[in-house]
């Protein structure tokens, strides 16, 4: 057999005098993988050994290409010969590379109901660990009565930045555009009954009471809420939330509580501005679409508006930032230092703050209404 040069790619071709014998040479390893499958996929149909001791080097790539290439050609293991340094390895991949279970396909009831119990377990862990993460946070809001000193002023404030300000022209928008379709949706009807002039009523009651505050909750949930938890997350895959607790510190004053206290300052603002922008977004309909004047519409507005509404509205907003602001802090704080469990975090945190928010406005309606304020 012809000497292989060092440092070669793999080889494999049929032995001079033995037209059933595969004789390998070169190096069998990871390096070279995309040169073993080709070295192998040449080779005829009629082999009874195969013969490796003219391998330069062989790693656990190679001799599994090697065992699933002999299985795929009905070759038993003692077809196979190596060089005596090389039985190890051969030894020990043959005794597991069968091993693997097979993914087992379930169907029916009983996998469906498995399913279910898992994600009620998973949810119920992510309630409790919600509620133990509030009062955690909460018992440090607390601590900053008696330690000022340990607000972050500076982040706080450019939090507010980031969360109000910023997003003060898309919360203005979409609530402009969306009183202007709950007027053409409220003329639709009551043109039929020639009481076009009650859309006012309508849009006002609509975004004082519900749509200012849940439509810029949502809003922010999305933006917010995924922003903090990919912000935190990275600082976790950086190993930087470690190194703050190296260090002394507590990484619920540093990351945490500036950016719930950003919320709660900015969500009551925006939720205003939103409020503004779908009675305006109305005013506009009813004034270019369904000839209610500006100042017919205004003076509607004076006669009919309930300061309750407004107090409603607010009240949800300070709510939900926390809820918002918390969930996307957690989420982040559990992230698992790898960039899918980033991705999995930040969209889990847009989910369950956009829902959590949902469901609680809609128990404050019910309480509300109940309560007939």
């Amino acid at each position: 057999m012809s000497q292989v040069p060092r440092h070669s790619p793999p080889v494999a071709k049929l032995a001079d005098d033995d037209a059933g014998t595969l004789r390998l040479g070169g190096r069998w390893t990871l390096r070279f993988a995309s040169q073993v499958t080709e070295a192998l996929a040449c080779v005829p149909d009629n082999l009874h050994t195969i013969d490796a001791r003219g391998c330069e080097r062989l790693d656990t790539l190679g001799v599994l290409q090697l065992l699933r290439f002999a299985e795929h050609r009905k070759m038993t293991f003692d077809t196979l010969q190596f060089r005596e340094d090389q039985q190890a390895l051969v030894a020990a991949i043959e005794d597991v590379h069968d091993d693997r279970p097979q993914r087992k396909k379930e169907y029916g009831v009983q996998a469906m109901l498995g399913r279910v119990g898992l994600g009620l377990v998973n949810n119920t862990r992510e309630i409790v660990a919600l509620v133990s993460f509030m009062g955690e946070v909460q018992v440090k809001l607390l601590r900053l009565i008696k330690q000022p000193w340990r607000l972050r002023l500076t982040s706080t404030v450019h939090h507010m930045e980031q969360v109000g300000l910023d997003a003060v022209p898309l919360v203005a928008l979409l609530s402009f555009m969306v009183g202007a379709v709950i007027a053409f949706l409220g003329a639709m009807v009551l043109q039929d009954f020639g009481a076009t002039i009650y859309i006012v009523e309508l849009v006002n009651a609509a975004f004082l009471r519900e749509f200012g505050v849940l439509l810029t909750a949502i809003l922010l949930a999305g933006r917010t809420a995924s922003a903090f938890t990919a912000q935190i997350g990275m600082m976790v895959n950086r190993e930087e939330v470690d190194a703050i607790r190296v260090l002394g510190l507590d990484p619920v004053d540093l990351l945490v509580i500036p950016r719930l206290l950003a919320l709660l300052a900015m969500l009551p603002l925006l939720t205003f501005i939103a409020m503004v922008a779908g009675i305006l977004g109305g005013m506009a309909v009813g004034a270019f679409n369904l000839d209610i004047p500006a100042t017919a519409y205004i003076a509607r507005m004076h006669e009919t508006l309930h300061l309750r509404h407004f107090v409603v509205g607010m009240v949800k907003a300070p709510f939900f930032a926390m809820i918002i602001a918390l969930i996307g802090c957690l989420e982040g704080l559990q992230v698992e230092g790898t960039a899918q469990s980033l991705g999995e975090r930040t969209t889990s945190s847009v989910v369950q703050a956009i829902s959590m928010v949902i469901i609680i406005d809609a128990f404050a309606a019910l309480w509300f209404m109940q309560m007939d304020y």
